[in-house]
């Protein structure tokens, strides 16, 4: 078989093989991703289910007690306020009125998270002001 010949066809047969390869990653990527929902969304929601929640720490509703974290989060509007009881790492930078997201299933009404799954969103540095408006 002609050299030049041969080397066309491992070419063809390796980049085929990382076309193959990059689509089943990016099928697999988005497959296993999930929507974060609003507490008022989770309401609606099938309650057997595994969810990601993101929403706003009420202020006032922080309670610590032994390694149980009892909090609740709202709609970022403030709207629509559930019960989250979590254990695990609570995030340095967890703070009433911080937008969290946390994995987990509602039972009986209460959002419990799965262990070490909350994830604390910092506010941004920047922020938008209109000209003639002070923040």
């Amino acid at each position: 078989m002609d050299p030049s010949r041969k080397r066309k066809i491992r070419l063809v047969v390796a980049l085929s093989a990382a076309v193959l390869l990059a689509a089943g990653l990016v099928y697999t990527s988005f497959s296993a991703s999930t929507e974060a929902k609003e507490p008022s969304q989770l309401l609606k929601a099938d309650p057997s289910g595994t969810y990601d929640v993101t929403g706003t720490v009420v202020p006032g509703s922080v309670k610590r007690s032994g390694d149980e974290l009892d909090f609740r989060i709202s709609d970022r509007d403030g709207t629509d306020p559930i019960p989250v009881r979590y254990s695990g790492t609570v995030p340095d930078p967890f703070r009433e009125g911080r937008e969290v997201i946390l994995t987990g299933r509602l039972q009986d009404g209460t959002f419990v998270g799965e262990r070490d799954s909350l994830i604390t969103k910092c506010p941004s540095k920047f922020t938008t002001t209109t000209p003639g408006q002070s923040s």
